[in-house]
């Protein structure tokens, strides 16, 4: 389907077909200051983009003013209503549904007017409109946050972090086809290798939903991903496999767990480097080697979460975020259109339904003949003990008659 920018001004219609981004340009903790800012850096990156921009209008010109390159590639619209970050999303839908920034531009990707949605805004809220604004796609029953974690090899994708909470075997299937079609697009792997956590690697450890998840994904063999087994938490910062799929609850913990850490080491090594003068030097002849652990675990390098299995991509900034850690949400997003990530759930997801109702039909086969078998059997049993009661009865019979005394008349 070919995409423009509906006539945004100073946008070469002779280059590839541009991704068409639509920001609620209100969220996060700063608003239109990160927003603004992130986006225009994003434009400079990925110069094939185009933007729909929702919110206060008033606020929104203030801070595009001081970039006139995204200005040109920019449309505006106002949004009446801005969802808070501390609102409940039930309040959120009540009072922001079809007026609110974070609804607009989740409408504008359902109405096709942009490819993908992205805001800083109230998690919650941004999950509640997007599953009704847009539903999931078909097979998938609930949509997955997903994000990238930083590890010893490199990044790995982990989900679902705490989009919903609690997953049956299917589910949690549906989440290892989602998130290794995310792994296919960032990680640049064809073949993403997917682990279950769990309490242990050992096949007899854990939930039953999980194992019995394990046993789908070994029987499927899926020609997208490669299932490895078992995860334990530790195995996630190691970088073990390339997709990590755990249910909302777990997810969110281990999530919180790890940043929480993070911040905690950070802080005890700038004590330990500031305790004493000879500590001091040390960390100044040390200094780029800080640097550069200091790089990889900026929160900023790694920043958006994609709820996976929507009917359109929607991508999640942390809200508080700058303009750097939103400009690579923005390229989130931008990497699922471009890449087609829809389509690679889409085909996925069509084969694992197809092995799922081969699967049934060979046990509704091997059920019915079962059936069949212990039908005959019972059939057989049936007879042979009818026939061999009539023969002993037969032959009892004729023996009491010929047992008996002649009759006095005869």
């Amino acid at each position: 389907m070919k995409r423009n920018c509906g006539g945004i001004r100073g946008f070469d219609t002779t280059m590839v077909q541009p991704v068409r981004i639509a920001l609620d340009a209100m969220g996060g903790d700063f608003g239109p200051a990160a927003t603004i800012a992130g986006a225009a850096l994003a434009l400079q990156r990925r110069p094939d983009s185009c933007f729909l921009l929702f919110g206060d209008e008033a606020a929104i010109a203030a801070e595009l003013a001081a970039f006139p390159g995204l200005a040109q590639r920019s449309q505006v619209r106002h949004a009446a209503v801005s969802i808070r970050m501390d609102e409940k999303p039930s309040a959120a839908l009540r009072q922001g549904r079809r007026v609110s920034s974070m609804w607009m531009a989740i409408e504008a990707v359902k109405k096709g007017e942009a490819d993908a949605a992205v805001s800083a805004g109230n998690t919650g809220a941004l999950m509640a409109m997007a599953k009704i604004c847009l539903r999931t796609l078909p097979g998938i029953d609930r949509p997955a946050l997903a994000a990238l974690w930083p590890t010893q090899r490199g990044q790995s994708i982990v989900l679902d972090l705490g989009a919903s909470v609690g997953a049956d075997a299917r589910h949690l299937v549906d989440l290892a086809i989602m998130g290794s079609a995310m792994a296919r697009i960032i990680l640049h792997v064809e073949r993403p290798t997917v682990g279950l956590l769990n309490v242990g690697t050992e096949e007899i450890k854990g939930v039953e939903e999980v194992k019995a998840a394990s046993k789908l994904l070994k029987d499927a063999q899926l020609p997208n991903l490669d299932y490895q087994g078992f995860v334990e938490g530790d195995g996630i910062g190691q970088g073990v496999v390339d997709v990590v799929v755990t249910e909302g609850f777990a997810g969110n913990i281990a999530l919180k767990t790890a940043e929480g850490t993070a911040t905690q080491i950070k802080n005890l090594l700038r004590d330990a480097m500031g305790r004493s003068l000879l500590t001091k030097l040390g960390a100044l002849l040390a200094r780029g080697a800080f640097e550069e652990l200091r790089a990889k675990l900026d929160t900023r390098n790694i920043n958006g979460g994609v709820f996976l299995g929507l009917n359109g991509v929607v991508i999640k900034s942390h809200g508080g975020m700058d303009a750097i850690g939103f400009a690579r949400a923005v390229e989130i997003g931008y990497e699922m259109v471009r890449n087609d990530l829809l389509a690679k759930i889409r085909d996925t997801a069509t084969i694992a339904q197809a092995h799922d109702q081969a699967h049934d039909q060979a046990h509704d086969q091997a059920h019915d003949q079962a059936h069949d078998q212990a039908h005959d059997q019972a059939h057989d049993q049936a007879h042979d003990q009818a026939h061999d009661t009539a023969v002993s009865l037969a032959e009892t019979s004729g023996g009491a008659a010929l047992s008996s005394p002649p009759s006095a008349g005869i």
